[in-house]
C-alpha cells in the first residue's frame, strides 16, 4: 500500500519530546503545548501508560502500538490506524473514534464510555494525484476481530459499525448506540445491552449467553431465535413470592432480623428477581435465602446479609459497596462487574468459638471491583477473578488457587 504524502514517521527521540510537552499542556505548565501526531507513523511503539487526554491523533498510523492503560480521554483519533493496538485497561472515555480501524485490536477492561465510533472517512491531499482517501486497507470503523471484553462501552455511539466475531463478553454496553451494526458472530456473553438500540443490526450467529437486553431495542434486527433463549429482559413491575408483593417478604423478614425472630418470618426467596426492588442499601437482610435470584444492578450498598446463600445468583453489576457478607454462601455466583469495595468477605463468627467463612469457590468476580474488600478466609477455589481490580483488598489466608 502506498503511504499518502501526508503520513510522517517519527523517531522516538520526537516522540517524547512531544509527550513532555503535552503534559506542561495538561499540567498548565510553562513551554506546554498540546500533542499534534495527525498523520503521523506510531506503529510499534511501546507507549504504554502515556497521558495523551486531548491530543491530536486524526489520521495517525497506530498499527501494532502498546497503548495499554494509556490515557485517552477525548483525545481525537479520527481515521486512526489503530489495527492490532494493545488497548487494555485504556481509558478512551469521549474519545472520537469515528473511522478508526480497530480490527485485530486489544481493548479488554478499556473504558470507552461516550466515544464515539460511528464510521467516517478522511481525504488527503496528494501531491500527485490530488485527494484522496485514506485507507487502512480495511474499512473505516471497524472492530472486526477486536477484543472488548470487560469494556466500558457506555452510551457509545457505534451506528453501522462492523464488530463482526469481536469479543463483548461482560462489556457494558448500556445506552449504546449500535443501529445498523454488524455484529455478526460476535461474542456477546454477559454483555450488558440494557437500553442500548440495536435497531436494523446484524447479530446472525452472535452469541448472547446471560446478555442483559432489559430496555434495548431490538426492532428489525437479524438474531437467531435460539440466540435469545439465555437472555435477561426486563423484570416485571412487581414480583410475588407466594401470592405476596416481594417487597412484603423482604419487609417481614427485617422485621424477623430486627425482632431476633419473635416477630415476622424469614424470607426464603429461590429464583427470585429483586429487580423491582432496586434499591436494598443499608437494609437489614440477615440469613436470607435466595440461591439462583436475580439481583442484576441492585443496590445493596451497606446491607447487612451475614449468612445468606446466594450461591448461583446473578449478581451482576450490583453495588455491594461496604456490604456485610460475612459467611455469606455465593458459590458459583455471577458478580461480572459488581463494586465489592470496601465490602465484608471474611468468616463471621458464631456461637462456641466457631466461625462461618464466606464460600466463593466457581463464583464469577470478571471485573468486579474489590479494592479494598475483606476476604480474610475466603473460599475462592476455582473463582474466576480475571480483570478485577484487587488494590487493597486483604486476602488473609484466603484460599486462591495458585
Amino acid at each position: 500500500m502506498t503511504r499518502p504524502a501526508l503520513i510522517t514517521p517519527l523517531d522516538i527521540s520526537t516522540v517524547r519530546a512531544t509527550l513532555e510537552g503535552h503534559t506542561r499542556f495538561l499540567e498548565g505548565r510553562s513551554g506546554g503545548r498540546r500533542a499534534n501526531l495527525a498523520y503521523t507513523d506510531l506503529s510499534g511503539f511501546d507507549l504504554e501508560g502515556v497521558n495523551l487526554c486531548e491530543a491530536e491523533l486524526t489520521g495517525a498510523r497506530l498499527q501494532g502500538t502498546v497503548l495499554s492503560g494509556a490515557k485517552l480521554e477525548k483525545a481525537v483519533l479520527f481515521g486512526a490506524d489503530l489495527r492490532d493496538a494493545d488497548l487494555r485497561r485504556a481509558s478512551l472515555v469521549r474519545a472520537d473514534l469515528r473511522g478508526a480501524c480497530l480490527r485485530g485490536a486489544n481493548l479488554a477492561g478499556a473504558d470507552l464510555a461516550g466515544c464515539d465510533l460511528r464510521e467516517g472517512l478522511i481525504a488527503l491531499q496528494d501531491i500527485s494525484r490530488g485527494f484522496r482517501i485514506l485507507k487502512h486497507e480495511k474499512r473505516a470503523g471497524e472492530l472486526d476481530f477486536a477484543i472488548l471484553s470487560g469494556a466500558n462501552l457506555q452510551g457509545a455511539q457505534m451506528n453501522g459499525t462492523l464488530a463482526c466475531a469481536a469479543d463483548f463478553r461482560d462489556a457494558d454496553l448500556s445506552g449504546a448506540h449500535l443501529g445498523g451494526a454488524r455484529l455478526c458472530n460476535a461474542v456477546l456473553d454477559g454483555a450488558n445491552l440494557s437500553n442500548s438500540q440495536l435497531y436494523g443490526a446484524d447479530l446472525t450467529g452472535a452469541s448472547l449467553k446471560r446478555a442483559v437486553l432489559s430496555g434495548a431495542n431490538i426492532a428489525g434486527a437479524t438474531v437467531d431465535a435460539d440466540a435469545l433463549l439465555e437472555v435477561l429482559r426486563a423484570p416485571p413491575p412487581i414480583f410475588y413470592v407466594d401470592d405476596k408483593p416481594l417487597d412484603q417478604v423482604i419487609a417481614a423478614h427485617e422485621l424477623w432480623c430486627h425482632s431476633d425472630g419473635r416477630e415476622g418470618a424469614a424470607a426464603k426467596l429461590s429464583e427470585v428477581d429483586f429487580r423491582p426492588m432496586g434499591n436494598l442499601s443499608k437494609r437489614r437482610l440477615t440469613a436470607m435465602i435466595a440461591p439462583k435470584s436475580i439481583l442484576f444492578g441492585v443496590n445493596l450498598r451497606g446491607a447487612q446479609l451475614q449468612g445468606s446463600d446466594f450461591t448461583g445468583a446473578d449478581l451482576r453489576s450490583a453495588d455491594l459497596r461496604e456490604t456485610d457478607l460475612r459467611g455469606a454462601k455465593l458459590r458459583g455466583a455471577q458478580m461480572n462487574r459488581a463494586d465489592l469495595r470496601g465490602a465484608w468477605l471474611g468468616p463471621l463468627p458464631i456461637a462456641g468459638g466457631r466461625m462461618v467463612r464466606t464460600d466463593m469457590a466457581r463464583a464469577v468476580l470478571r471485573h468486579a471491583d474489590l479494592r479494598n474488600a475483606d476476604l480474610r478466609r475466603a473460599r475462592l477455589l476455582e473463582a474466576d477473578l480475571a480483570g478485577a481490580q484487587t488494590e487493597g483488598a486483604d486476602f488473609a489466608d484466603a484460599e486462591l488457587e495458585v
